[in-house]
């Protein structure tokens, strides 16, 4: 990839690179075309990118190691009338799937008991009491979702109680299997060319596949007739949306495309959940993917994080719109309880992290913190450091339970798998771009000092090919609403599928300035005699932002970022979201 404007470091101190060689202004299709061809599509691909859909991209459920038995236990208990339950994650993930399979199964004429586990109390995935619990209440078959793949105690002690159970999940497996009665996941030792293609996918997208299969197999029992038709699937991807971009899955091949039919679901506003939930975060138009990301799934999460964990499986299922409204507005409230929550970890952690000097890896811990908010300010840490990040929040006891973010290139899960098998960790899981973990009392120097070991050459690695890559540059006339929408059309964007970077310039800044918590926004006045908004978001203590905020009149800069529409101002013009900023 060529350098990009000759700028070797910018603000930022890192080289601008095209994505691709630049062949000139180019019309809304061609411009669609570079921007896939510039995340990796062929060219003889490009048809299907284009407009992805789940015909074109759904695998073969069965390709998946014990799909098929899982699907025959599950069709078997519907037939049967047996009580099935439901165990999910607290998070967003585990929300939408524990509601996907709770719609599904209630269309089939099944209620199911559902189960989410209290974040501080019992932690991450099933416990023994938790299953055992479950079977007391009449559960004969148990269906464990974006948990369960490293829960080797509480298998085992259900398989001596009887209980069957089914583990859905997407995060790393180790070498051995827990004890169940199947285990789907795309990110097992043993799914080589499955976890290639598909190891992106959230647990989220799994369950759905499990429903696909599901499905085929009562047809195939001739559970279904005219009295008794077959039930649509495919109206559920709004919550497969959601828990995808709210996982920070990325937007790859099927990802991309059941987030693309997703968003078209919601916008019929069938869920009446995701209804009052949209309403409470004050969403105007039909939810976008970033309104997946920063509206909704965090309302869904501060249930998990702060509150009950259940809250948001009751809202993504509930069928009464005053209770959907009730439940949204307590997780609306939540949510404020959980930013001022993480404002203040995030203070406290940011302090501890600008002390341990140049590391492969920041890990900070202390006693008190919320173990709700660690995630979300490990990837704080992570953004503003270049690095990726550990937070843990140490009990009375000194056990401490951590939750980490890493940066592309580096494969965090693995590192906390490894320093688990090496007894450094009494749990500890995830992958490549998150992970979670439980360190005994005294054990955060020994973890810190073994992750440091063997993450710092690929971080190094990570970090010495840091570059600033972009699509395709655009005079300040340029920055305007058409932009925005010949853009949107190679989206959805999110992880693994980011968003088009744009440069536009030389331009010089006026009105600079900080707004809100830490943005500094202003004007770029271009040579065309045209200018446009900008904005960095918690840019004010960064090197880029003191530049942008101590830039004279007179200086001339190019500036790169992605186009967004100004809302605020009906959405007919554009502004520049800034990442990096170069000297013109």
């Amino acid at each position: 990839m060529s350098i990009a404007l000759g700028v070797e470091r910018s603000v930022t101190g890192q080289p601008w690179r095209w994505r691709r060689a630049q062949e000139g202004e180019l019309g809304r299709d061609a411009l669609v075309d570079e921007l896939l061809l510039g995340r990796g599509i062929a060219r003889e691909d490009l048809a299907r990118h284009r407009a992805p859909t789940i015909r074109d991209f759904l695998p073969d459920p069965s390709s998946f190691r014990d799909m098929d038995k899982a699907a025959a236990r599950l069709a078997g208990a519907v037939k049967a009338g047996e009580s099935i339950a439901i165990f999910g994650d607290y998070d967003v993930d585990g929300a939408t799937s524990s509601a996907l399979l709770v719609l599904l199964l209630r269309r089939l004429g099944v209620e199911p008991i559902v189960y989410i586990p209290d974040r501080l109390m019992e932690g991450y995935g099933p416990s023994g009491p938790a299953l055992l619990a479950l079977q007391d209440a009449g559960a004969k078959l148990v269906v464990t979702v974006d948990c369960g793949a490293q829960a080797f105690d509480a298998l085992e002690a259900a398989h001596r109680a009887g209980l069957e159970v089914i583990v859905v999940d997407h995060h790393q497996c180790a070498a051995a299997l827990p004890l169940c009665h199947a285990l789907v996941n795309p990110n097992r030792l043993d799914e080589e060319a499955i976890g290639a293609a598909h190891g992106h996918v959230a647990a989220v997208g799994m369950a759905f596949l499990l429903g696909v299969a599901l499905l085929r197999e009562l047809r195939r029992r001739g559970y279904f007739n005219p009295s008794h038709p077959e039930p649509k699937i495919i109206d559920l991807l709004d919550l497969v949306a959601l828990g995808t971009v709210a996982d920070v899955a990325r937007l790859q091949s099927l990802n991309r495309a059941f987030v693309t039919q997703g968003l078209k679901v919601m916008a019929t506003r069938q869920n009446v959940g995701l209804v009052a939930l949209a309403e409470a975060a004050r969403l105007v138009k039909n939810p976008s993917c970033r309104d997946l990301g920063f509206a909704l799934g965090p309302r869904i999460n501060a249930g998990g994080r702060v509150g009950k964990s259940d809250l948001g499986v009751r809202l993504l299922t509930t069928t009464c719109p005053e209770e959907a409204r009730t439940l949204a507005a307590q997780l609306d409230r939540l949510n404020e309880e959980r930013r001022a929550i993480e404002m203040l970890v995030l203070e406290a952690a940011t302090d501890q992290a600008e002390q341990q000097g140049d590391v492969p890896l920041i890990l900070v811990s202390a006693p008190g913190w919320h173990p709700g908010v660690i995630g979300i300010v490990a990837g704080r840490l992570k953004e503003r450091f270049g690095r990726p990040a550990i937070v843990i929040a140490e009990d009375e006891d000194g056990t401490g339970k951590g939750s980490g973010r890493s940066i592309s290139g580096v494969d965090l899960g693995a590192a906390v798998l490894a320093a688990k098998d090496s007894g450094l960790l009494r749990a500890g899981g995830g992958h490549a771009m998150a992970a979670g973990l439980t360190v005994g009392p005294g054990g955060i120097p020994a973890l810190r000092n073994f992750l440091h070991e063997r993450l710092a050459a690929d971080v190094e690695q990570a970090r010495q090919g840091r570059s600033l890559l972009l699509d395709t540059m655009c005079a300040p006339r340029g920055v305007a609403a058409g932009l925005c929408d010949a853009l949107d059309a190679a989206g959805p964007y999110g992880a693994g599928w980011p968003s088009p970077r744009v440069v536009s310039g030389p331009a010089r800044l006026i009105k600079t300035g900080v707004v809100g918590n830490g943005h500094v926004r202003g004007l770029a006045c271009g040579d065309d005699g045209a200018s446009f908004k900008w904005i960095a978001f918690r840019a004010a203590d960064t090197p880029l932002g003191q530049t942008l905020l101590a830039a004279g009149s007179d200086r001339r800069f190019w500036l790169a970022g992605s186009i967004k529409r100004d809302e605020w101002n009906g959405g007919d013009r554009a502004e520049m979201h800034l990442d990096d900023a170069a000297f013109a």
